[in-house]
């Protein structure tokens, strides 16, 4: 049962609490480690889901931890970027978008939810629904902004301990990085919702016939 993908699952979601708490401590090394803890656990991602399946590790205990691991490592990162984007205005200002809105973190996480309802209420009815290229591509846009944010408050509280404020190469380098940031969250919601609607069309059937 404890295989090594299983083991792997497991760490993500004893690493959520630690990525939730880093970024609200002071100075830009707690949120550069949470970074970098953020990046250990969406790589372990792909790679138990890659072993499990290609050396037929898949187990139950997998299946039920899995999707819950996912689950967690968004709300340990959504939710401290929402809350400090709010309080820190000032210093962690998102280009065009100011901060995340209320509303995108709950379109976010709802879709999570309800597509996680949505695929137990196909399994009772002996439909099992996969991952599909655009769900694939959501999450991959969804950790490259949440990545990119935690590298942005790294970024922003270096720059005067380490005298970069009125350096001409990390200024552009605000411009750029702050229009990633600002990019990826604006495609990670168009693909939140697009992403949903396609599941939804895809097994439209499940609402006409009754199993």
């Amino acid at each position: 049962m404890w295989n090594l993908p299983n083991i792997l699952t497991l760490v993500r979601i004893l690493l959520t609490p630690v990525i939730a708490l880093l970024p609200f401590i002071d100075g830009y090394w707690p949120k550069l480690i949470g970074f970098l803890i953020f990046l250990f656990a969406a790589i372990t991602d792909v790679v138990d889901g890659y072993l499990a399946r290609s050396r037929n590790m898949v187990t139950d205990i997998g299946k039920l931890l899995d999707p819950i691991a996912d689950k967690l490592l968004l709300f340990a990162t959504i939710l401290p970027i929402y809350w400090i984007s709010r309080t820190r205005h000032d210093l962690y200002d998102i280009p065009v978008w100011g901060s995340i809105p209320l509303w995108v973190c709950l379109l976010l996480i709802g879709r999570e939810l309800a597509m996680t309802g949505f695929r137990w209420w196909a399994q009772r009815r002996g439909i099992v629904i996969p991952a599909a290229g655009a769900g694939k591509l959501k999450a991959t846009i969804q950790n490259i902004y949440i990545g990119a944010t935690f590298l942005w408050f790294t970024f922003r509280d270096a720059r005067k301990p380490l005298g970069w404020e009125h350096n001409r190469f990390a200024e552009y380098w605000n411009q750029f990085h702050g229009g990633v940031v600002a990019l990826t969250l604006a495609l990670a919601t168009a693909l939140t919702v697009y992403s949903f609607a396609v599941y939804l069309y895809r097994y439209r059937n499940l609402f006409k016939t009754n199993h």
